[in-house]
């Protein structure tokens, strides 16, 4: 196909183009051998060159020892220069270690110029490249105090070295060439000073700082030693004094060395000579100024974070507690930006744990990353938050509200003394409350008067909000900052003053206004309603009756009827015109605080009146109209019934609740019908083996022995379905409880604001008064003896009960005897009964919803239990009574009847009367027409064991008074399960009275034993 000649031609150009090929491959070899064998020359010739450089740096510091002719400053240059020239750090650090001690030692040298290394700064030729070399030398001391660790005793020697040069060449004053004649070089060398500052700034040398102070301080034990922490401080301060304090340099100081975790504590215990310096400079009042723009408080929270904001804000609080003349002038600016710090970490402060939060032992669970390395430090930030609500801080920002006084009368209050009994001191109370000219205090009323735009409101209300914020967001020492804010007893009462001042009017109109309005002027009156409410409820919580009724400690009895009465409508405004129902964020948290502090109020009324009758009624609400918007299930008269159900009349809600009790019935059709009639079965339960008595008032509660019958926990919720099946049936029994345990049948000890020991004289008020006395003790309680451990007497042996795991190892003292005496009240009336408690209420509930009796206090669901406390109504009575055999309205015996109750016997014997009867010497608290079975009254003619009921002649005969025999011997009886008297046909009222009497006082009836 192919002539001979081409195909000679194409092998021929082949041929060619592989040995081209070949001899640019053999070229490029070449070119890579002579690189590589340079890259190797030149790599040899370098570690040639290093190692020399390295030997001779090594034999320059090995003659340079103690006993040698010291080097001059432009040797120490030369091998300065040779070392930064082959330096690395790990190989290079003892070399560097010995060149700073040589550089140190030159600068010690006494009238020796040439031996001073800052000499060659002087020098025309060597001044650029000395400052140059400097700069390296101090940035590689700043490297090396990155990595160290202080804890470590040789690289603590190490970081005294680096910082040492740090000081040394940062500033003038240690420089001997500028004593006498080099007086004249200051402001030259202070300038070279300022260009080696500014240097190690630029390259981040606040953050080496704040590397080494937090290692150093945030550790169990401190491991900076007084030298170490003062040389730190003071090159943090160099760079901010040298420029004259201006912004640029106060931020990062704030940022990086302010927000170390208590650094202020440590300086105040290690070198306060520091702190001397800050007061000198008058930098708080500098770091206020800066940070009280709003802008600039956000760059450097942002820049921070939460948790080293919180650290920042702690050390600013501490400077504070330290210069308290600054904070009086700069309150406002104080306090701005501690609210906004505040602001800003509650924007990550998360109620519930989740994967995107963390625990934080002062903020709780919070959506940023928490450094746990400040978990060693935060019982030191803790204490130093405590100076926002320690007493001085509070009397600098609340002056303007606690220089007033408040008007007293000439001659003081003194109460009367405590009662056991709830009832008797309320006329006595009422009456000093009430009777008293109003001169006593000029708070009793809201007057008004004061502008809410004026400046002194506005500074009231803005450390309001800051409190109010702390509350929020500082949530795991809420307790703390309570106790502190109610430690002063002026505060509160002059704050309730000053709210009562506010507005054209004050009080309850001005506040419901705010509600209504979005702006930031109402938002800050809220808070200040919500920060005196939150306050007051926790004081409240922790008085005891002798505190508030008797010293009556910060609130006089008449200031809580009046802030109660405000309360009460506030909260139902905010339920009735629908703000509540679909409330979030701030108003809910308003509703929640106001509603807390009014049911605190309320609860202690209820054991303990100090308001008048009908005082938490609301006139304006008919229960007419809110039943009627019960049935059409409006959701603000459920809310109603929910929160503030005291505002209806107790008898209101008894109807309500007989109403719902009739439609359960009816729902499970056990509506009773004339011609079914409940069968009756007697069953006896000796209340001595299950139930023990109060001390004093004789009231039953679950006793703490009882496990040791057989099956106790049936047998109790056997008593509680009992229990529910007369409330359900509305059979009143005479069975009288504990209030701390009808509390918890209502489930208030759920509460937030329950406090065990309010309740506990309810138990044992002997043991109530020696508790409260370990309270009052002025002594050293440790003296007592006491462990938090209580030591109970069972069947003859002593049991040891711990209040908290390890508690008999540990002693009561001063600091936490209040701790032992909640403790103890919450063993014995929770932790001692609560298998039993919780037995009888699930029986109880298994019948009764909790719903049904939510809106009863405890006192009135005893009445609910046991009837009313009123005296008994005959006229109603006689009005619901049903007769048999014969008897009726008109029969002599029955005339006789009435008139003996009505005028013979005393309340005491109708009552017993009532009891012999119906096994309850209570009334319904309905009335008589609410008492099943109905009263009745039948005639019999034989004894109990040979009745046999009506019959036709035993009819006829009661209804003529025709008696088979004369009845003068045989005594009244009762079936107390069908609330029936039976009474003879006596012949004679004297015969009537006597037997009746005699038989009443013998308690021969039936009933529940």
């Amino acid at each position: 196909m192919f002539t001979l000649s081409q195909t000679s031609r194409a092998w021929f150009i082949d041929r060619a183009r592989q040995a081209r090929e070949e001899r640019l491959v053999q070229k490029e070899r070449e070119r890579a051998a002579v690189v590589i064998q340079a890259h190797v020359r030149s790599f040899l010739c370098r570690s040639r060159l290093q190692r020399d450089i390295r030997r001779e740096i090594d034999d320059f510091f090995k003659a340079d020892d103690p006993g040698s002719t010291k080097r001059s400053a432009l040797c120490i240059f030369k091998i300065a220069r040779k070392l930064l020239f082959v330096f690395r750090i790990k190989e290079d650090n003892e070399r560097f270690e010995k060149l700073c001690r040589s550089i140190l030692s030159s600068m010690d040298a006494e009238n020796e110029p040439k031996v001073w290394y800052v000499s060659l700064a002087c020098s025309k030729d060597l001044t650029l490249l000395w400052i140059k070399q400097i700069k390296s030398i101090l940035w590689y001391c700043c490297d090396f105090l990155k990595q160290l660790k202080p804890e470590i005793l040789q690289d603590s020697r190490l970081i005294t070295l680096y910082l040492t040069m740090l000081v040394t060449f940062t500033d003038t004053s240690t420089w001997k060439i500028l004593r006498g004649k080099g007086e004249s070089l200051r402001p030259a060398m202070n300038h070279i000073c300022a260009n080696i500052m500014g240097h190690l700034n630029q390259h981040g040398f606040y953050s080496v700082l704040q590397v080494l102070l937090t290692r150093g301080l945030a550790r169990p034990r401190p491991c900076l030693s007084k030298g170490t922490l003062t040389a730190a401080f003071s090159l943090a301060l160099r760079p901010v004094i040298a420029a004259q304090f201006s912004d640029n340099l106060i931020r990062p100081f704030l940022i990086h060395i302010m927000s170390v975790p208590a650094l202020v504590t440590h300086l105040s215990t290690v070198t306060p000579e520091r702190l001397t310096v800050l007061e000198s400079h008058d930098m708080l009042r500098k770091f206020i100024m800066f940070l009280r723009d709003e802008d600039r408080c956000r760059d450097v929270c942002e820049s921070l974070e939460g948790c080293h904001t919180l650290c920042l804000m702690s050390n600013l609080l501490h400077l504070g507690s330290l210069s308290p003349k600054v904070l009086e002038e700069e309150t406002d600016g104080f306090v701005s930006l501690l609210t906004q710090m505040l602001c800003y970490c509650q924007k990550y402060v998360s109620q519930k744990k989740s994967n995107l939060t963390h625990w934080h032992p002062v903020l709780g669970w919070f959506s940023q990353s928490v450094d746990y390395g400040l978990n060693e430090s935060m019982h030191l930030i803790t204490k130093q938050l405590q100076f926002l609500w320690g007493v001085p801080l509070i009397r600098i920002f609340f002056c303007d509200i606690l220089s007033k006084k408040l008007l007293e009368s000439q001659e003081p209050a003194h109460a009367q003394p405590a009662s056991p009994q709830n009832v008797l001191p309320v006329k006595s109370l009422l009456k000093r409350a009430f009777q008293k000219s109003a001169s006593v205090r000029n708070i009793l009323r809201p007057v008004g008067g004061k502008r809410v735009d004026s400046a002194e409101v506005q500074k009231v209300c803005n450390i309001c909000v800051l409190y109010q914020t702390s509350l929020t967001t500082l949530t795991q020492i809420r307790l703390q900052i309570l106790t502190g804010l109610t430690y002063l007893d002026d505060l509160l009462p002059k704050l309730w003053a000053f709210i009562c001042e506010l507005g054209p009017h004050g009080g309850l109109k001005l506040f419901l206004e705010c509600l209504n309005n979005d702006t930031e002027e109402s938002k800050q009156l809220l808070a200040m309603l919500m920060l005196f409410c939150d306050c007051s409820r926790h004081l409240i919580t922790i008085l005891d009756d002798i505190e508030v009724y008797e010293e009556q400690i910060s609130f006089k009895l008449e200031e809580l009827v009046t802030i109660s009465s405000f309360l009460n409508s506030f909260v139902f405004k905010m339920i009735w015109d629908g703000i509540v129902e679909n409330a979030k964020g701030e108003t809910l948290e308003l509703f929640q605080s106001v509603h807390g502090w009014l049911m605190v109020l309320y609860e202690r009324d209820c054991r303990r009146r100090f308001a008048p009758e009908d005082h938490w009624l609301r006139k304006d609400l008919k229960p007419s109209v809110l039943f009627q918007e019960l049935d059409r299930d409006r959701k603000r008269a459920q809310l109603i019934l929910q929160y503030i159900p005291h505002v209806i009349p107790h008898k209101n809600r008894v109807l309500l609740f007989r109403t719902m009790v009739t439609k359960e019935k009816e729902k499970l059709g056990l509506v009773e019908t004339s011609s079914a009639s409940p069968h009756v079965t007697h069953i006896t339960i000796r209340r001595s083996r299950m139930l023990e008595t109060t001390s004093g008032d004789e009231r039953l509660y679950p006793s703490p022995t009882s496990y040791i019958h057989e099956n106790y926990l049936q047998l109790f919720e056997f008593v509680g379905k009992m229990l529910g099946k007369a409330v359900y049936e509305g059979i009143v029994v005479d069975v009288p409880f504990a209030s701390f345990f009808l509390s918890q049948l209502l489930g208030h000890h759920h509460s937030v604001f329950y406090s065990s020991v309010d309740e506990l004289p309810s138990l044992d008020s002997e043991f109530y008064k020696n508790l409260t006395s370990i309270k009052r003790y002025d002594g050293d309680i440790a003296d007592l003896g006491l462990t938090l451990s209580y030591d109970e007497d069972v069947m003859g042996q002593l049991v040891c009960h711990e209040l908290i795991p390890g508690g008999k190892t540990i002693p009561v003292t001063n600091e936490n005897k209040i701790s032992y005496i909640h403790l103890m009240a919450h063993f014995r009336m929770h932790t001692q009964i609560k298998n039993q408690t919780a037995a009888l209420i699930s029986g109880f509930r298994s019948i009764i919803k909790p719903e049904w009796i939510r809106m009863f206090s405890a006192p009135e669901l005893q009445r609910l239990i046991s009837g009313d406390n009123a005296e008994i109504d005959l006229e109603d009575l006689k009005k619901h009574t049903v007769y048999y055999g014969g008897f009726h309205g008109s029969h002599r015996v029955i005339i006789w009847l009435w008139d003996i109750l009505a005028s013979d016997f005393t309340p005491d014997e109708r009552a017993m009367f009532l009891k012999f009867v119906t096994s309850c010497s209570r009334p319904p608290l309905l009335g008589f027409a609410y008492l099943k079975p109905p009263f009745s009254i039948r005639c019999v003619e034989v004894s109990d064991d040979q009745d046999t009921g009506d019959t036709l002649g035993s009819v006829l005969r009661g209804f003529f008074t025709i008696r088979k025999r004369e009845p003068g011997g045989r005594l009244p009886t009762s079936s107390t399960c069908f609330n029936l008297l039976k009474l003879p046909n006596y012949s004679k009222k004297s015969v009537l009275r006597e037997k009746l009497r005699y038989a009443i006082s013998m308690n021969t009836g039936f009933e529940l034993s």
